[in-house]
């Protein structure tokens, strides 16, 4: 039984050695495991060569391919814990996980190197290393002093997005990755046979635990492009006999939206199924796509303190449930009140979670992991939902997100879901602004498709139709594109700051 990435890593070099891992779309390259294990071993060496204390902090900053792969795979395997680097977090971000993380050493590559360079020089009096991947020297790593590891050894640093604050190291354990490629591999039932498009980046929790170590678990193989694109990702799909993808409700909207004749669905394509997590899937959203690309989707849930996935909704024929994120698959949750107890069916509480995939603790913030992670091993997740008799999860809302007009309780979701049933509404996202009359009121954004006629009256009068004049936004903003998180996932926090300071600055 595989106990850490290594054991891992070194079993499917035995039992798969001449199997394909890595795929590089642009230029065709191919990585089986055999190769995999010998470069992931050599990187793991180079590391122990430069004198880093294992379970220390190695970071990785650099955009997806078959390189980030073997690099993140490499710290791990050599018992070191792998900092993920957010490349769109801005300088300060990257500069203050660099410092919180007590990062020695960093790989980058051509197109990230600078990026990094800067961040560091707003540091004084640290030393840290960066290495470009191309230029690790060869290595042989048959003779690796290798450090010893556990389960519950650190494997992985990610930090969360920091949107109320300074972002939160996340600490998971080898037990909890090989917990979250597993969860993974079970729901969607993956096996040696299945290929994944990964375009979701690998510093963030979905691009590393779903489309890395699923197909790891199950003996797969993953497709790495740069970076997501729609007017090549089925192209990509076709040519690399992709049988599944895991993106985020955005980028399916942006295929669903995309012209037919510039990203066409190719003829005779083997995708058996595509995943969508990160953030709720807008229900007309989903109809519309596998509607009109007659793929089905799989909405699922996951959080970076529980290694991804959490929630999946069965796969066909298996009961799908439009607006849900699934059921629990290889942990437990619960819906609980405020005293951590199990509420009813059909009663809204808070989502907690246990289960092998959950995180060791907050890095350096033991009242934070104190608050998160009850007595009782529960992990609570800040969001809000109901379980059906069946056991289906439907997501209400986040405890910090919600909009509070008047005294009166109003999940932002709902607002979303009525703006979606647009045709064409790309992107919407409510917020709370402050508000003298009722303490918050509700505004909302919207990304509307490219010549569409439509405006924020007729969006306002569809919300009114929907939700009621008492929930209607008091004002629509019409933007080129709604701020984004690394996942993909719209930040309504920093909508309503966007829009505050904007209120402020505007005041006489």
């Amino acid at each position: 039984m595989n106990t850490s990435i290594r054991d891992l890593i070194d079993s499917r070099a035995r039992i798969n050695a001449t199997d394909t891992f890595l795929i590089d779309p642009v230029n065709g390259d191919v990585t089986t495991y055999a190769q995999a294990q010998k470069i992931i071993a050599s990187i793991a060496l180079y590391i122990n060569n430069r004198g880093v204390r294992p379970q220390t902090s190695v970071a990785y900053a650099m955009h997806n391919g078959p390189d980030t792969a073997l690099c993140v795979l490499g710290i791990i395997y050599g018992g070191f814990r792998a900092t993920a680097i957010n490349l769109v977090a801005g300088n300060d971000t990257i500069a203050y996980v660099l410092e919180h993380s007590e990062c020695s050493l960093v790989f980058t590559n051509r197109e990230s190197e600078d990026l990094v360079k800067q961040a560091r020089a707003n540091l004084s009096g640290i030393e840290i290393e960066i290495l470009d991947i191309d230029a690790l020297p060869e290595a042989d790593p048959s003779h690796i002093a290798q450090h010893s590891l556990t389960a519950e050894s650190d494997g992985l640093l990610m930090y969360t997005s920091g949107t109320t604050g300074r972002p939160k190291g996340v600490v998971l354990s080898h037990r909890s990755l090989l917990a979250g490629g597993h969860n993974t591999a079970l729901g969607h039932e993956l096996t040696d046979a299945d290929r994944a498009l990964c375009v979701l980046p690998l510093y963030h929790i979905n691009g590393l635990c779903v489309t890395l170590f699923g197909p790891l678990v199950s003996g797969g193989s993953v497709i790495l492009p740069v970076r997501f694109s729609t007017g090549k990702f089925w192209a990509w799909a076709a040519a690399n006999d992709c049988t599944w993808f895991s993106i985020v409700p955005t980028q399916l909207s942006y295929l669903l939206h995309a012209s037919d004749d510039a990203v066409p669905l190719p003829a005779g394509h083997k995708i058996r199924f595509g995943r969508s997590a990160s953030a709720p899937l807008s229900p007309e959203v989903h109809q519309a796509f596998e509607q009109k690309f007659d793929i089905p989707i799989v909405e699922t849930m996951g959080l970076t303190e529980t290694a991804a996935q959490i929630l999946s909704n069965p796969m066909p024929p298996g009961l799908r449930k439009i607006g849900s994120p699934g059921v629990a698959v290889g942990d437990e949750v619960m819906i609980a009140d405020k005293q951590q107890h199990s509420v009813a069916a059909g009663v809204e509480g808070e989502l907690l979670v246990k289960g092998d995939n959950v995180m060791s603790r907050y890095l350096k913030n033991p009242d934070a992991t104190k608050e998160a992670i009850t007595s009782g091993g529960w992990f609570r997740t800040g969001d809000l939902g109901k379980m059906d008799a069946d056991g289906y999860v439907f997501i209400t809302g986040r405890l910090k997100e919600l909009i509070i007009k008047g005294g009166e309780n109003i999940a932002p979701r709902e607002i979303d879901e009525a703006l979606y049933r647009h045709p064409d509404v790309i992107e919407a996202a409510a917020f709370a602004l402050n508000c003298k009359q009722y303490g918050q009121r509700v505004e909302a954004a919207v990304m509307l498709a490219e010549q569409s006629s439509t405006d924020a009256v007729a969006l306002l009068k569809l919300c009114e139709s929907i939700v009621g004049k008492f929930k209607t936004p008091d004002c629509i903003h019409v933007m080129p594109e709604l701020p984004k998180g690394p996942s993909g996932k719209i930040q309504r926090i920093r909508l309503a700051e966007l829009f505050e300071s904007k209120l402020t600055n505007d005041a006489p």
